[in-house]
């Protein structure tokens, strides 16, 4: 800090956008129609898998932790976002932001786990059909959600709560939320630890889970390859195919935003909109669409 008085700020401002009033409704219609749309899919999904005994399998348990990640993450921002798009004063206490930036932050941590899990429980039914029900029981599979939600809560919010940021001088937030990469840039005070915390956990929650995806799916290749029949192929690969397709839109943009660039910059909140609020709406209907069972439930 330098060595004058600071006064510790209490709010901060939400930069957004823009101002212009005609840009705000658009921007409203857009982000309320792909809350509303969030909201039902995931919500029916969640409703779908828990009614139809035919979906009570380990790949469905996993994708209703999916969904219900995909509800909490949508719901800690884009709320806020609906209310500030008519606002002039897009106001928001420190203590509310930083809520909003833990929350976020573990549950995207967490979601970065379970796109994990998903590819290992593929694999584990591709690879090793006969011992399927075995490797992937019930009880494995509460063990790994357990794992999962305190290994996220442990290594996101526990370091935050022991080492809350500060914040002083500049209260102009360049986002429409709480992003952390931009809460940073506003905090005062040495960020050597928060900042090396950060590297850390990029490394362990973002690389790690990737590198696994990725030799997982090297693996599912290579036994779908060796696979005879056509027909053996092609249902090999659908079952795969909607988990890929989330992995590369929440990884790829998750990659851009956090492992891009050293500094917060203008354009990465337009790329948090594609993981942040793109991939929550989109998981519903590639699943949904691409899956023969959820639409054999759905019609039932």
């Amino acid at each position: 800090m330098d060595n004058v008085n600071q006064t510790l700020l209490t709010e901060l401002i939400l930069v957004g956008f823009t101002q212009n009033f005609q840009a705000c409704i658009l921007l409203f219609v857009m982000f309320f129609i792909m809350y509303i749309l969030t909201i039902l899919g995931n919500s029916f999904l969640i409703f779908t898998i828990i009614v139809s005994p035919q979906l009570h399998t380990p790949m469905y348990y996993f994708l209703c932790n999916l969904s219900f990640i995909d509800l909490g993450y949508t719901s800690c921002s884009i709320p806020k976002i609906l209310l500030d798009s008519f606002s002039n004063a897009r106001t928001i206490s420190v203590t509310g932001c930083l809520i909003q930036m833990n929350f976020g932050l573990f549950l995207g941590t967490t979601e970065c786990i379970l796109l994990a899990v998903m590819a290992y429980d593929r694999y584990i039914a591709i690879c090793f059909p006969l011992h399927y029900t075995v490797i992937m029981s019930w009880k494995v599979c509460n063990c790994i959600t357990i794992v999962m939600w305190s290994g996220s809560f442990i290594g996101t919010l526990i370091p935050n709560i022991i080492k809350p940021l500060v914040f002083c001088r500049r209260n102009q937030l360049n986002h429409i939320s709480c992003e952390i990469l931009a809460v940073l840039e506003l905090a005062c005070g040495d960020l050597t630890i928060t900042k090396m915390h950060m590297f850390y956990q990029s490394a362990v929650f973002l690389i790690s889970p990737l590198l696994f995806i990725i030799v997982s799916y090297i693996c599912i290749i290579i036994s779908i390859l060796k696979i005879s029949s056509v027909g053996g192929r092609s249902k090999a690969f659908s079952t795969c195919a909607s988990h890929l397709t989330v992995v590369i839109m929440f990884y790829g943009t998750s990659m851009v935003m956090y492992m891009g660039q050293a500094r917060f910059s203008s354009s990465q909140k337009y790329i948090s909109l594609v993981y942040g609020v793109g991939t929550p709406v989109l998981n519903p209907f590639i699943y949904s669409l691409r899956n023969n069972d959820v639409k054999e439930a759905f019609m039932k």
